[in-house]
């Protein structure tokens, strides 16, 4: 329905228990609306994701400096690249995990990384 505006009304967010998200969800009722960069945040957070950069950048700073200079630079591109990859995936990651852990499902929604909404 459109507003006199002549612009689509916005979607309405629902407040689902897991229970009745998992079954709208397999019905496709609902739609779940990430917000990316919470989203990103959220799981270089529960993975640990800085603890993991620091080392391995130092060990490609090591192997460059004792003479593997290629090897080390391509350590420190890994190091550099990988999180970058997992918190640009994190939505899809997060989805997967949501369908599994109902506690995970109620932390993203009082952290407001997620929205569910009422399919159109």
């Amino acid at each position: 329905m459109n507003n006199p505006e002549g612009q689509a009304a916005p979607p309405e967010v629902l407040t689902l228990d897991y229970r009745a998200f998992l079954e709208a969800y397999g019905k496709g009722e609902v739609i779940v609306n990430f917000e990316r960069k919470a989203a990103a945040k959220f799981l270089s957070a529960r993975m640990l994701l800085p603890l993991f950069m620091l080392p391995v950048l130092g060990i490609g700073v090591s192997l460059a400096l004792v003479g593997w200079l290629w090897t080390g630079l391509a350590v420190i591109g890994l190091a550099i690249l990988i999180p970058r990859v997992v918190k640009g995936g994190a939505p899809h990651f997060l989805m997967q995990q949501i369908l599994e852990d109902g506690g995970l499902y109620r932390e993203l929604l009082a952290g407001k990384v997620i929205e569910v909404v009422k399919r159109n």
